[in-house]
């Protein structure tokens, strides 16, 4: 578990990792909010560094596009 102040970094760099993939594409944020979970369970919580690491996933997310 985080704490409170983790998890609202957590939430907000997913906003803004997410925040121009469309509703239909929730696989995608769900991909990038994984990997975001993943970093901060390894101790990440640089909130660069996450970004990165959301921006990096949410390019390889899996869409009905591709």
């Amino acid at each position: 578990m985080f704490d409170t102040a983790t998890t609202a970094l957590l939430r907000a760099v997913l906003d803004e990792v997410c925040v121009s993939v469309s509703l239909r594409e929730i696989g995608a944020c769900t991909h990038v909010a994984s990997k975001i979970l993943q970093a901060a369970t390894r101790g990440e919580v640089s909130p660069e560094v996450l970004k990165q690491v959301g921006r990096q996933a949410l390019s390889q997310a899996p869409t009905m596009w591709r």
